[in-house]
């Protein structure tokens, strides 16, 4: 097994698989009315068979090249995710995705995630662009789209039917090449 550091916090980005049912449920649980006022995991995660089934199906799309899911752990315990929803490599596409429960929030986790996880799609897979949707209500998740130097594409209105409310999405993206020249310049000059 693989993690990849967030930072000098001690936050971890690993695979989240099958056999973390129970963290991941357990997880859900915690962050439940949180996580679920904008992102349907929390519906779809009602019990730990569900859990381990919606699991599952990302291990089956990490085997088929077409979307992976990663855990975010903070202090020892699984905190949120990340993941690439879709993936479609031939195409060069994919949309990334988020949720953290409430204990984690502020400080920087899913930006941090999604840079790495963006990071890896650009760079190895060689996806060209990446997306971003968002409820225009969830402002923290847009919020990261523009840290993650994205351009909003535009609005999908009352697309998104969500607990018996229609919310206008947004779609944001970056394409590679913008990419690669932010992280560039993020890096400053070399001596």
């Amino acid at each position: 097994m693989f993690a990849v550091s967030l930072g000098e916090d001690g936050a971890e980005l690993r695979p989240l698989e099958p056999w973390h049912a129970e963290e991941f449920f357990a997880h859900i649980d915690r962050g439940r009315e949180f996580i679920g006022r904008y992102v349907g995991l929390a519906d779809v995660v009602g019990d730990l068979e569900a859990g381990r089934t919606f699991l599952r199906e990302y291990a089956d799309k990490a085997a088929a090249d077409t979307g992976r899911l990663y855990g975010i752990w903070a202090d020892g315990a699984l905190v949120g995710g990340v993941l690439f929803r879709t993936m479609d490599v031939a195409q060069g596409t994919a949309e990334a995705g988020c949720w953290l429960e409430p204990s984690a929030v502020g400080r920087g986790l899913v930006t941090r995630a999604a840079r790495a996880i963006i990071d890896w799609a650009v760079e190895r897979r060689g996806v060209h662009r990446i997306e971003w949707h968002a409820s225009a209500r969830n402002v923290p998740s847009v919020a990261v789209a523009r840290r993650l130097g994205m351009t909003r594409d535009g609005v999908l209105r009352e697309s998104y039917l969500r607990r018996g409310e229609r919310h206008d999405m947004e779609v944001w993206s970056v394409l590679a090449p913008e990419w690669r020249a932010a992280r560039a310049a993020q890096a400053g000059p070399r001596p």
